[in-house]
Protein backbone atom coordinates (compact mmCIF):
# COMPACT_ATOMS: atom_id res chain seq x y z
CA UNK A 1 0.00 0.00 0.00
CA UNK A 2 1.35 3.38 -0.85
CA UNK A 3 2.39 5.31 2.07
CA UNK A 4 0.44 8.49 3.10
CA UNK A 5 2.30 12.20 2.77
CA UNK A 6 2.80 13.91 5.60
CA UNK A 7 0.97 16.97 5.88
CA UNK A 8 1.53 20.03 7.89
CA UNK A 9 -0.91 22.36 9.71
CA UNK A 10 -2.92 23.37 7.02
CA UNK A 11 -3.30 20.27 5.02
CA UNK A 12 -0.57 20.35 2.81
CA UNK A 13 2.15 18.01 2.22
CA UNK A 14 4.97 18.95 4.33
CA UNK A 15 7.77 21.19 2.60
CA UNK A 16 11.34 18.13 1.99
CA UNK A 17 13.63 17.18 -0.75
CA UNK A 18 11.61 17.25 -3.13
CA UNK A 19 10.92 20.40 -3.46
CA UNK A 20 14.29 21.37 -3.20
CA UNK A 21 15.06 19.21 -6.16
CA UNK A 22 11.31 20.44 -7.72
CA UNK A 23 12.69 23.73 -7.88
CA UNK A 24 16.39 23.34 -8.76
CA UNK A 25 15.14 21.51 -11.88
CA UNK A 26 12.92 24.92 -12.48
CA UNK A 27 16.53 26.55 -12.85
CA UNK A 28 17.94 24.70 -14.89
CA UNK A 29 14.85 24.78 -17.13
CA UNK A 30 15.80 28.74 -17.00
CA UNK A 31 19.51 28.26 -17.76
CA UNK A 32 19.06 25.37 -20.33
CA UNK A 33 17.77 28.40 -22.01
CA UNK A 34 19.77 31.59 -20.56
CA UNK A 35 23.31 29.69 -21.30
CA UNK A 36 22.74 29.78 -24.87
CA UNK A 37 23.43 33.93 -24.29
CA UNK A 38 26.90 33.63 -25.28
CA UNK A 39 26.51 32.05 -28.24
CA UNK A 40 24.41 34.61 -29.79
CA UNK A 41 27.06 36.65 -30.53
CA UNK A 42 29.31 33.93 -31.80
CA UNK A 43 26.64 32.82 -34.54
CA UNK A 44 25.96 36.46 -35.68
CA UNK A 45 29.17 37.08 -36.10
CA UNK A 46 30.91 34.16 -37.42
CA UNK A 47 28.51 32.10 -39.16
CA UNK A 48 25.99 34.99 -40.58
CA UNK A 49 28.66 37.47 -40.66
CA UNK A 50 26.93 40.01 -39.58
CA UNK A 51 29.47 43.16 -39.38
CA UNK A 52 30.49 44.52 -35.63
CA UNK A 53 29.13 47.56 -35.79
CA UNK A 54 25.65 46.82 -37.21
CA UNK A 55 25.42 43.37 -34.80
CA UNK A 56 26.68 46.36 -31.49
CA UNK A 57 24.16 48.35 -32.40
CA UNK A 58 21.28 45.19 -32.52
CA UNK A 59 22.42 43.51 -29.57
CA UNK A 60 22.61 47.12 -27.75
CA UNK A 61 18.38 47.42 -28.89
CA UNK A 62 17.38 43.91 -27.61
CA UNK A 63 19.76 43.91 -24.32
CA UNK A 64 18.28 47.48 -23.58
CA UNK A 65 14.18 45.52 -24.28
CA UNK A 66 15.59 43.03 -22.08
CA UNK A 67 16.50 45.48 -19.06
CA UNK A 68 12.47 46.76 -19.64
CA UNK A 69 11.01 43.42 -20.14
CA UNK A 70 11.11 41.94 -16.82
CA UNK A 71 8.99 44.92 -14.84
CA UNK A 72 6.35 44.63 -18.21
CA UNK A 73 5.70 40.44 -17.81
CA UNK A 74 5.68 40.76 -13.79
CA UNK A 75 2.71 43.61 -13.93
CA UNK A 76 1.01 41.39 -16.31
CA UNK A 77 1.54 38.54 -14.43
CA UNK A 78 0.40 40.42 -11.41
CA UNK A 79 -2.39 42.23 -12.53
CA UNK A 80 -3.74 38.92 -13.94
CA UNK A 81 -7.03 38.73 -11.20
CA UNK A 82 -8.08 34.97 -13.36
CA UNK A 83 -8.47 31.40 -12.03
CA UNK A 84 -5.83 28.76 -13.11
CA UNK A 85 -6.60 25.15 -12.56
CA UNK A 86 -3.06 24.44 -11.34
CA UNK A 87 -2.53 28.00 -9.99
CA UNK A 88 -1.50 31.50 -11.90
CA UNK A 89 2.38 30.89 -11.10
CA UNK A 90 2.98 27.49 -12.53
CA UNK A 91 0.36 28.15 -15.63
CA UNK A 92 2.54 31.12 -16.64
CA UNK A 93 5.02 29.36 -16.29
CA UNK A 94 4.02 26.06 -18.38
CA UNK A 95 3.11 29.04 -20.78
CA UNK A 96 7.02 30.38 -21.05
CA UNK A 97 8.44 26.88 -21.08
CA UNK A 98 6.11 25.56 -24.18
CA UNK A 99 7.61 29.01 -25.57
CA UNK A 100 11.01 28.11 -24.78
CA UNK A 101 10.85 25.06 -26.84
CA UNK A 102 11.54 26.57 -29.78
CA UNK A 103 12.34 30.38 -28.45
CA UNK A 104 15.90 29.63 -27.84
CA UNK A 105 15.97 28.00 -31.85
CA UNK A 106 14.72 31.07 -32.85
CA UNK A 107 17.75 33.68 -32.42
CA UNK A 108 19.18 30.69 -34.32
CA UNK A 109 17.71 30.54 -37.79
CA UNK A 110 20.51 29.56 -40.36
CA UNK A 111 20.21 32.00 -43.61
CA UNK A 112 24.13 33.32 -43.75
CA UNK A 113 23.23 33.98 -47.66
CA UNK A 114 19.94 36.20 -46.85
CA UNK A 115 20.10 40.21 -47.29
CA UNK A 116 21.38 41.72 -44.41
CA UNK A 117 18.31 43.48 -43.90
CA UNK A 118 16.49 40.18 -43.18
CA UNK A 119 19.44 39.28 -40.98
CA UNK A 120 19.00 41.74 -38.90
CA UNK A 121 15.02 41.70 -38.64
CA UNK A 122 15.71 38.20 -37.55
CA UNK A 123 17.93 38.94 -35.41
CA UNK A 124 15.91 41.32 -33.58
CA UNK A 125 12.70 39.40 -33.80
CA UNK A 126 14.26 35.69 -33.04
CA UNK A 127 15.57 37.27 -29.65
CA UNK A 128 12.55 39.57 -28.68
CA UNK A 129 10.40 36.48 -28.84
CA UNK A 130 13.17 33.95 -26.98
CA UNK A 131 13.46 36.88 -24.78
CA UNK A 132 9.88 37.25 -23.77
CA UNK A 133 9.00 33.67 -23.14
CA UNK A 134 12.20 33.59 -20.94
CA UNK A 135 10.66 36.47 -18.88
CA UNK A 136 7.50 34.77 -18.93
CA UNK A 137 9.00 31.32 -17.29
CA UNK A 138 11.50 33.44 -15.12
CA UNK A 139 9.56 36.00 -13.37
CA UNK A 140 7.04 33.86 -11.83
CA UNK A 141 9.52 31.31 -11.03
CA UNK A 142 11.67 32.92 -8.77
CA UNK A 143 8.47 35.15 -7.80
CA UNK A 144 7.75 31.40 -6.56
CA UNK A 145 10.32 30.99 -4.15
CA UNK A 146 7.93 32.64 -1.27
CA UNK A 147 4.97 30.65 -2.58
CA UNK A 148 6.37 27.09 -1.96
CA UNK A 149 6.75 27.84 2.29
CA UNK A 150 7.03 31.16 4.59
CA UNK A 151 9.84 29.10 6.27
CA UNK A 152 12.98 31.69 6.11
CA UNK A 153 15.49 28.66 6.81
CA UNK A 154 13.35 26.44 4.48
CA UNK A 155 13.56 29.76 2.03
CA UNK A 156 17.14 29.88 2.15
CA UNK A 157 17.33 25.66 1.63
CA UNK A 158 14.88 26.54 -1.90
CA UNK A 159 17.65 29.42 -2.82
CA UNK A 160 20.74 27.31 -2.13
CA UNK A 161 18.95 24.55 -4.38
CA UNK A 162 17.87 27.16 -6.70
CA UNK A 163 21.84 27.47 -7.22
CA UNK A 164 22.50 24.00 -8.00
CA UNK A 165 20.29 23.78 -10.58
CA UNK A 166 21.55 27.05 -11.80
CA UNK A 167 25.17 25.48 -11.72
CA UNK A 168 24.25 22.13 -13.89
CA UNK A 169 21.90 24.28 -16.71
CA UNK A 170 25.09 26.70 -16.99
CA UNK A 171 28.24 23.39 -17.02
CA UNK A 172 26.71 21.16 -19.01
CA UNK A 173 25.93 23.58 -22.38
CA UNK A 174 29.09 25.34 -21.49
CA UNK A 175 30.93 22.56 -22.06
CA UNK A 176 29.29 20.59 -24.39
CA UNK A 177 27.80 23.10 -26.82
CA UNK A 178 31.00 23.92 -28.29
CA UNK A 179 32.53 20.52 -29.11
CA UNK A 180 28.90 20.07 -31.32
CA UNK A 181 28.92 23.15 -32.73
CA UNK A 182 32.54 23.78 -34.07
CA UNK A 183 34.12 21.41 -36.52
CA UNK A 184 38.28 21.14 -37.45
CA UNK A 185 38.48 20.80 -41.60
CA UNK A 186 41.09 17.87 -42.77
CA UNK A 187 41.51 17.01 -46.02
CA UNK A 188 39.54 14.08 -47.30
CA UNK A 189 40.96 13.60 -50.67
CA UNK A 190 38.11 15.40 -52.29
CA UNK A 191 37.19 18.89 -53.07
CA UNK A 192 33.75 18.06 -51.31
CA UNK A 193 35.04 19.53 -47.83
CA UNK A 194 35.23 23.06 -49.38
CA UNK A 195 30.83 22.87 -49.60
CA UNK A 196 31.59 23.33 -45.86
CA UNK A 197 33.65 26.09 -45.67
CA UNK A 198 32.91 29.89 -46.26
CA UNK A 199 35.45 31.22 -48.52
CA UNK A 200 36.51 34.60 -47.36
CA UNK A 201 36.44 37.38 -49.29
CA UNK A 202 40.07 37.76 -50.80
CA UNK A 203 40.50 34.14 -51.14
CA UNK A 204 39.73 31.63 -53.67
CA UNK A 205 39.19 27.76 -53.55
CA UNK A 206 42.84 26.72 -54.51
CA UNK A 207 44.23 27.97 -51.46
CA UNK A 208 42.59 25.97 -48.88
CA UNK A 209 44.22 22.73 -51.61
CA UNK A 210 47.62 24.06 -50.68
CA UNK A 211 49.29 23.08 -47.41
CA UNK A 212 50.91 26.91 -46.93
CA UNK A 213 53.62 26.03 -44.98
CA UNK A 214 54.66 23.28 -47.70
CA UNK A 215 53.41 24.56 -50.59
CA UNK A 216 52.77 20.85 -51.28
CA UNK A 217 48.93 19.71 -52.21
CA UNK A 218 47.32 18.27 -49.19
CA UNK A 219 47.29 14.46 -48.47
CA UNK A 220 44.25 12.53 -46.66
CA UNK A 221 43.58 13.58 -43.43
CA UNK A 222 45.86 16.25 -42.90
CA UNK A 223 44.91 19.42 -41.64
CA UNK A 224 43.97 21.87 -43.71
CA UNK A 225 44.99 25.67 -42.44
CA UNK A 226 44.22 28.82 -42.73
CA UNK A 227 46.20 30.34 -45.00
CA UNK A 228 46.16 33.89 -43.50
CA UNK A 229 47.04 32.25 -39.97
CA UNK A 230 48.61 28.91 -40.66
CA UNK A 231 46.30 27.33 -38.28
CA UNK A 232 44.43 24.62 -39.05
CA UNK A 233 40.71 26.01 -39.96
CA UNK A 234 38.17 25.45 -37.63
CA UNK A 235 34.44 26.29 -38.53
CA UNK A 236 31.07 26.71 -36.89
CA UNK A 237 28.33 24.87 -37.57
CA UNK A 238 25.73 27.05 -38.09
CA UNK A 239 22.68 24.52 -38.68
CA UNK A 240 23.85 22.27 -35.63
CA UNK A 241 23.97 25.36 -33.44
CA UNK A 242 20.15 25.62 -34.08
CA UNK A 243 19.08 21.85 -33.81
CA UNK A 244 21.22 21.60 -30.20
CA UNK A 245 19.26 25.09 -28.97
CA UNK A 246 15.95 23.24 -30.17
CA UNK A 247 17.66 20.16 -27.91
CA UNK A 248 18.32 22.47 -25.34
CA UNK A 249 14.96 23.96 -25.47
CA UNK A 250 13.08 20.80 -24.84
CA UNK A 251 15.39 19.38 -21.51
CA UNK A 252 14.41 22.49 -19.94
CA UNK A 253 11.18 22.13 -21.03
CA UNK A 254 10.88 18.62 -19.28
CA UNK A 255 12.77 20.09 -16.38
CA UNK A 256 9.85 22.99 -15.92
CA UNK A 257 7.29 20.43 -16.00
CA UNK A 258 8.95 17.99 -13.54
CA UNK A 259 8.71 20.91 -11.26
CA UNK A 260 5.16 21.83 -12.05
CA UNK A 261 4.34 18.10 -11.04
CA UNK A 262 6.32 17.71 -8.56
CA UNK A 263 6.33 21.43 -5.89
CA UNK A 264 4.09 22.03 -3.89
CA UNK A 265 2.15 25.80 -3.19
CA UNK A 266 1.52 25.86 0.28
CA UNK A 267 1.05 30.01 0.35
CA UNK A 268 -1.40 32.16 -1.29
CA UNK A 269 -0.83 33.35 -4.56
CA UNK A 270 -2.13 36.51 -4.08
CA UNK A 271 0.15 37.74 -1.75
CA UNK A 272 3.06 37.39 -3.98
CA UNK A 273 3.51 39.87 -6.15
CA UNK A 274 6.17 39.51 -9.39
CA UNK A 275 6.83 43.36 -9.29
CA UNK A 276 7.04 45.04 -5.76
CA UNK A 277 4.72 47.37 -4.85
CA UNK A 278 1.86 48.62 -6.66
CA UNK A 279 2.30 52.32 -6.60
CA UNK A 280 3.19 54.43 -9.27
CA UNK A 281 6.62 54.58 -9.74
CA UNK A 282 8.54 57.89 -10.43
CA UNK A 283 11.75 57.13 -12.51
CA UNK A 284 13.99 60.33 -11.58
CA UNK A 285 12.64 60.01 -7.61
CA UNK A 286 13.76 56.45 -7.68
CA UNK A 287 16.87 57.02 -8.82
CA UNK A 288 17.96 59.96 -7.20
CA UNK A 289 16.76 57.78 -3.83
CA UNK A 290 19.23 54.45 -5.03
CA UNK A 291 22.40 57.24 -5.55
CA UNK A 292 22.16 58.19 -2.07
CA UNK A 293 22.62 54.38 -1.03
CA UNK A 294 26.02 54.08 -1.26
CA UNK A 295 25.99 50.29 -0.51
CA UNK A 296 23.59 49.88 -3.38
CA UNK A 297 25.69 51.86 -5.59
CA UNK A 298 28.89 50.54 -4.80
CA UNK A 299 27.43 46.42 -5.35
CA UNK A 300 25.67 48.09 -8.59
CA UNK A 301 28.76 48.99 -10.11
CA UNK A 302 30.62 46.05 -8.88
CA UNK A 303 28.35 43.48 -10.40
CA UNK A 304 28.17 45.97 -13.74
CA UNK A 305 31.99 45.45 -13.53
CA UNK A 306 31.38 41.41 -13.21
CA UNK A 307 29.46 41.27 -15.89
CA UNK A 308 31.63 43.41 -17.87
CA UNK A 309 34.49 40.73 -17.65
CA UNK A 310 31.84 37.76 -17.83
CA UNK A 311 29.88 38.46 -20.72
CA UNK A 312 31.72 40.96 -22.76
CA UNK A 313 34.78 39.00 -22.61
CA UNK A 314 32.67 35.77 -24.41
CA UNK A 315 32.67 36.51 -28.00
CA UNK A 316 36.13 37.56 -27.91
CA UNK A 317 37.06 34.97 -26.32
CA UNK A 318 35.68 32.55 -28.64
CA UNK A 319 37.49 34.06 -31.41
CA UNK A 320 40.65 34.03 -29.80
CA UNK A 321 40.21 30.27 -29.31
CA UNK A 322 39.47 29.80 -32.87
CA UNK A 323 41.66 31.55 -34.85
CA UNK A 324 45.01 32.10 -31.98
CA UNK A 325 44.32 28.95 -29.57
CA UNK A 326 42.76 26.58 -32.43
CA UNK A 327 40.46 25.10 -30.30
CA UNK A 328 37.39 26.59 -30.61
CA UNK A 329 35.44 23.20 -29.21
CA UNK A 330 37.27 23.21 -26.32
CA UNK A 331 36.68 26.74 -25.07
CA UNK A 332 33.97 25.75 -23.19
CA UNK A 333 36.00 23.26 -21.14
CA UNK A 334 38.94 25.73 -20.27
CA UNK A 335 36.57 28.41 -19.25
CA UNK A 336 34.49 26.12 -16.70
CA UNK A 337 37.80 24.89 -15.58
CA UNK A 338 38.49 28.83 -14.57
CA UNK A 339 35.35 29.81 -12.53
CA UNK A 340 34.81 26.34 -10.95
CA UNK A 341 36.63 27.70 -8.16
CA UNK A 342 34.02 30.33 -7.83
CA UNK A 343 32.07 27.47 -6.63
CA UNK A 344 34.54 26.16 -3.92
CA UNK A 345 33.66 28.89 -1.50
CA UNK A 346 29.79 28.13 -1.32
CA UNK A 347 30.39 25.63 1.36
CA UNK A 348 32.34 27.57 3.80
CA UNK A 349 31.05 31.54 3.00
CA UNK A 350 28.80 31.41 6.57
CA UNK A 351 32.17 31.05 7.95
CA UNK A 352 34.14 33.39 5.85
CA UNK A 353 31.46 36.21 6.19
CA UNK A 354 31.31 35.46 10.14
CA UNK A 355 34.54 36.15 10.66
CA UNK A 356 36.00 38.62 8.17
CA UNK A 357 32.95 40.43 7.07
CA UNK A 358 31.14 39.90 3.29
CA UNK A 359 32.95 44.00 2.35
CA UNK A 360 36.06 42.88 3.80
CA UNK A 361 36.40 39.20 2.08
CA UNK A 362 34.91 40.55 -1.09
CA UNK A 363 37.27 43.47 -1.52
CA UNK A 364 40.59 40.67 -0.86
CA UNK A 365 38.75 38.61 -3.24
CA UNK A 366 38.94 41.67 -5.88
CA UNK A 367 42.82 41.72 -5.33
CA UNK A 368 42.95 38.30 -6.08
CA UNK A 369 41.33 38.96 -9.58
CA UNK A 370 43.23 41.75 -9.95
CA UNK A 371 46.22 39.84 -9.43
CA UNK A 372 44.73 37.35 -12.25
CA UNK A 373 43.69 40.18 -14.53
CA UNK A 374 47.73 41.30 -14.67
CA UNK A 375 48.88 37.69 -14.93
CA UNK A 376 46.82 37.68 -17.79
CA UNK A 377 48.64 40.11 -19.52
CA UNK A 378 51.39 38.06 -19.72
CA UNK A 379 50.27 34.99 -22.16
CA UNK A 380 49.53 37.25 -25.42
CA UNK A 381 53.63 38.19 -24.98
CA UNK A 382 54.65 34.58 -25.08
CA UNK A 383 55.31 32.86 -28.47
CA UNK A 384 54.89 29.66 -27.49
CA UNK A 385 51.33 28.94 -28.09
CA UNK A 386 50.38 26.23 -25.96
CA UNK A 387 52.82 28.09 -23.10
CA UNK A 388 50.60 30.99 -23.50
CA UNK A 389 47.43 28.74 -23.13
CA UNK A 390 48.65 27.75 -19.66
CA UNK A 391 49.59 31.09 -18.32
CA UNK A 392 45.89 32.38 -19.59
CA UNK A 393 44.09 29.62 -17.61
CA UNK A 394 46.21 30.47 -14.55
CA UNK A 395 45.47 33.76 -14.92
CA UNK A 396 41.87 33.10 -15.12
CA UNK A 397 41.73 30.45 -12.29
CA UNK A 398 43.25 33.34 -9.98
CA UNK A 399 40.57 35.50 -11.56
CA UNK A 400 37.80 33.25 -10.43
CA UNK A 401 39.28 32.35 -7.00
CA UNK A 402 39.22 35.94 -6.35
CA UNK A 403 35.53 36.40 -7.63
CA UNK A 404 34.39 33.41 -5.03
CA UNK A 405 33.27 35.39 -2.48
CA UNK A 406 31.61 38.44 -4.14
CA UNK A 407 29.82 35.41 -6.54
CA UNK A 408 28.22 33.92 -2.95
CA UNK A 409 27.06 37.51 -1.17
CA UNK A 410 26.75 39.76 -3.88
CA UNK A 411 22.56 39.06 -3.47
CA UNK A 412 23.41 39.18 0.39
CA UNK A 413 25.19 42.29 0.15
CA UNK A 414 22.00 43.83 -1.66
CA UNK A 415 19.75 42.74 1.15
CA UNK A 416 21.78 45.10 3.49
CA UNK A 417 22.43 48.01 1.09
CA UNK A 418 17.57 47.80 1.78
CA UNK A 419 18.67 47.96 5.36
CA UNK A 420 20.93 50.89 5.48
CA UNK A 421 18.38 53.03 3.12
CA UNK A 422 15.69 52.16 6.08
CA UNK A 423 18.73 52.68 8.87
CA UNK A 424 19.29 56.45 7.11
CA UNK A 425 16.59 57.28 5.50
CA UNK A 426 13.52 55.54 7.07
CA UNK A 427 12.66 53.56 4.26
CA UNK A 428 13.21 49.99 2.88
CA UNK A 429 12.25 50.53 -0.63
CA UNK A 430 13.00 46.88 -1.57
CA UNK A 431 11.57 47.21 -4.93
CA UNK A 432 12.76 50.29 -6.25
CA UNK A 433 16.42 49.25 -5.19
CA UNK A 434 16.33 45.63 -6.87
CA UNK A 435 14.27 46.84 -10.01
CA UNK A 436 17.18 49.64 -10.32
CA UNK A 437 20.36 47.08 -9.37
CA UNK A 438 19.09 44.39 -11.69
CA UNK A 439 18.56 47.14 -14.37
CA UNK A 440 21.89 47.91 -14.54
CA UNK A 441 23.16 44.61 -13.72
CA UNK A 442 21.35 43.95 -17.37
CA UNK A 443 22.33 47.09 -19.03
CA UNK A 444 25.95 45.80 -18.33
CA UNK A 445 25.28 42.45 -19.93
CA UNK A 446 24.29 44.34 -23.06
CA UNK A 447 26.32 47.45 -23.42
CA UNK A 448 30.16 44.83 -22.65
CA UNK A 449 29.36 42.74 -25.57
CA UNK A 450 28.19 45.84 -27.51
CA UNK A 451 31.28 48.07 -26.80
CA UNK A 452 33.58 44.46 -26.60
CA UNK A 453 32.43 44.33 -30.66
CA UNK A 454 32.94 48.23 -31.66
CA UNK A 455 36.38 46.98 -30.46
CA UNK A 456 37.04 44.23 -32.40
CA UNK A 457 36.22 46.06 -35.72
CA UNK A 458 38.88 48.61 -34.84
CA UNK A 459 41.52 45.66 -33.92
CA UNK A 460 40.83 44.37 -37.63
CA UNK A 461 38.14 42.00 -37.01
CA UNK A 462 36.44 41.78 -40.50
CA UNK A 463 33.19 40.08 -40.50
CA UNK A 464 33.38 39.29 -44.36
CA UNK A 465 36.37 36.85 -43.17
CA UNK A 466 34.66 34.47 -41.23
CA UNK A 467 37.57 33.10 -38.25
CA UNK A 468 39.51 31.89 -41.36
CA UNK A 469 40.61 34.87 -43.11
CA UNK A 470 41.44 36.46 -40.12
CA UNK A 471 44.83 37.64 -39.75
CA UNK A 472 47.73 36.90 -37.50
CA UNK A 473 47.57 40.32 -36.23
CA UNK A 474 43.97 40.54 -35.74
CA UNK A 475 44.02 36.61 -34.21
CA UNK A 476 46.43 37.94 -31.07
CA UNK A 477 44.93 41.09 -31.09
CA UNK A 478 42.27 39.03 -29.34
CA UNK A 479 44.05 37.99 -26.69
CA UNK A 480 45.29 41.10 -25.61
CA UNK A 481 41.46 42.82 -25.69
CA UNK A 482 40.80 39.29 -23.37
CA UNK A 483 43.52 40.06 -21.08
CA UNK A 484 42.42 43.96 -21.06
CA UNK A 485 38.40 42.59 -20.41
CA UNK A 486 39.33 41.23 -17.27
CA UNK A 487 41.50 43.65 -15.61
CA UNK A 488 39.25 46.25 -16.28
CA UNK A 489 36.65 43.74 -14.66
CA UNK A 490 38.90 43.10 -11.25
CA UNK A 491 39.21 47.07 -11.97
CA UNK A 492 35.53 48.15 -11.45
CA UNK A 493 34.70 45.31 -9.10
CA UNK A 494 37.15 46.73 -6.77
CA UNK A 495 36.29 50.45 -6.99
CA UNK A 496 32.90 49.59 -6.48
CA UNK A 497 33.55 47.57 -2.94
CA UNK A 498 36.09 48.84 -2.15
CA UNK A 499 35.79 53.04 -2.63
CA UNK A 500 31.97 52.98 -2.93
CA UNK A 501 30.40 49.96 -0.58
CA UNK A 502 30.70 51.20 3.02
CA UNK A 503 28.73 48.75 5.12
CA UNK A 504 32.24 47.18 6.64
CA UNK A 505 31.79 44.35 9.66
CA UNK A 506 31.42 46.80 12.02
CA UNK A 507 29.63 49.11 10.52
CA UNK A 508 26.83 46.35 9.57
CA UNK A 509 26.63 45.44 13.23
CA UNK A 510 26.40 48.92 14.28
CA UNK A 511 23.34 48.96 11.53
CA UNK A 512 21.49 45.88 12.63
CA UNK A 513 21.97 46.60 16.09
CA UNK A 514 19.98 50.14 15.61
CA UNK A 515 17.61 48.14 13.67
CA UNK A 516 16.57 45.76 15.43
CA UNK A 517 16.08 48.65 18.91
CA UNK A 518 13.94 50.44 16.50
CA UNK A 519 11.69 47.11 15.83
CA UNK A 520 11.42 46.79 19.63
CA UNK A 521 10.34 50.35 20.32
CA UNK A 522 7.36 50.08 17.52
CA UNK A 523 6.09 46.99 18.88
Amino acid sequence: MKKAPVLDANGKRKFGIRDKIAYAAGDLGCNMSFSLKSTVQTFWLVFMMLETGLLSVLLLLVQIWDAVNDPLIGSLIDNDRRQYKMGKFKTYILIGACGLLVGGAAVFLPFPNAPVVIKAILFVLGYIVWDAFYTIANVPYGSMLSLVTEDVGERAQLSTWRSIGSMIGNILPTIILPMLIWQKVTYDGTTDFLNRIEIPEGFDKSQFLVNPETKLPYEIGEAVLSPATGKQVEILLGDRVFWAALVMGILGFLAFILMIKTITIRVDENTVKTNEGGQKFNVIKAFGNFMKNRPAVGATVAAMGMFLGMNAATTANTIMFATYFNMASMSGVVQMIGFLPMFLFMPFITKIVKKFGKKEASVFGTIVSLVGGVAMLIFPVIQNVSMALVVYLIGLVIFGIGMGVYTCVSWAMMGDAIDYNEWKFGTREEGTVYSLHSFFRKLAQGIGPSMVLLIMGWLGYDSKLGTIGQSFTTSHNMCWLVAGLYLFSAAVQFVGLALIYNLDKKTLTKMNDDLAARKVMNE
